[in-house]
């Protein structure tokens, strides 16, 4: 077949891989635009295309995806198929009647649960026990298509928002591969989506990532695990943003007298443990703004955080 490869995320890396391993004709390469990043404005390409790049595949950068000269460009490549992976931009109906056959999505959940742009973040942030892969044929609606496979796959305890993706991006590319030959040979078959099941997972927005301290120790640990690396949790120390890049819940026993939620109630070896609506939580790694991201046990060498210090 055919095929015009839509990517941009990391997340899209392994499955533009695995096409190329395949007998199938990736004719071009379809990602965002080259963005300045860094305090220096350095240009970075996209991680898929830096991977064309070295594959010596043809690549196309739209600014918007959606204009004539755009779909004019894709009815040249004659294209059988669009497999689409973290791409970034919204494919109207124009775009998708342009494949003979149709387009494709690798989604990182369990649809119809999770529908949006940042569904590893929120299945973490929301405390899910398990998430997953669901490849469906593409339809105008976002992520509501029919269908064609899913893997559902447990969140561990010591999952964060990149190992997640890490791991379900190599799921997503052998879901692929599996999809792309039940296409080929016609084998297979299309699942309605539950719409009464539906459930959102916007883009993520800075303050997205503000810690509150009256929620759970349980809560917050989500939360920090979950906006890592963006938008990054983070609370208040002395006036300054101080971004939690990793903790623990603490259960705090019983006859442990009741501090305020954002109360720091020790700072020992283990690292610097506060109290929230229910239990405490061990601060491991952190940074405050203007500093560099550090362990807690060097943290408390050069700052004089002590008990009864409230964060905010």
């Amino acid at each position: 077949m055919n095929i015009v490869f839509f990517g941009s995320s990391e997340f899209a890396v392994p499955s533009l891989e695995g096409l190329l391993t395949t007998k199938h004709s990736v004719s071009c390469v379809v990602t965002q635009p080259d963005k300045q990043k860094g305090r220096g404005l350095h240009v970075e390409a996209t991680f898929v295309k830096a991977l064309a790049i070295k594959k010596g595949l043809r690549i196309y950068q739209p600014q918007r995806i959606n204009t004539e000269e755009a779909v004019e460009f894709l009815k040249d490549l004659k294209p059988d198929l669009f497999v689409v992976i973290a791409y970034g931009q919204i494919l109207s109906s124009k775009v998708l009647s342009i494949p003979g056959i149709f387009a494709i999505n690798a989604h990182a959940s369990s649809l119809p649960k999770l529908r949006g742009a940042a569904p590893i973040n929120w299945a973490i942030i929301n405390g899910e026990k398990n998430t997953g892969v669901t490849i469906i044929k593409m339809t105008e609606k976002m992520d509501a298509g029919p269908i064609i496979g899913h893997k559902t796959v447990e969140i561990k305890e010591d999952d964060d928002a990149l190992s997640l993706e890490e791991k379900l991006s190599r799921i997503a590319k052998d879901l692929l591969l599996q999809a792309l030959a039940a296409i080929e040979n016609n084998n297979y078959t299309l699942t309605q989506q539950d719409e009464k099941k539906a459930t959102f997972a916007p883009k993520l927005k800075k303050e997205d990532g503000l810690i509150y301290w009256h929620k759970s120790a349980r809560d917050i640990s989500n939360l920090i695990r979950g906006c890592l690396n963006w938008p990054g949790a983070c609370t208040h120390y002395k006036g300054k943003i101080l971004k939690i890049y990793k903790a623990k819940v603490f259960q705090s026993p019983p006859v442990m007298p009741q501090s305020s939620p954002g109360s720091v109630t020790q700072v020992n070896k283990d690292g610097i443990i506060v109290a929230t609506g229910k239990d405490s939580l061990i601060i491991q790694e952190l940074q405050l703004e203007g500093r560099r991201k550090m362990e807690s046990s060097e943290f408390i060498l050069g700052h004089k955080i002590e008990a009864g210090q409230i964060l905010k």
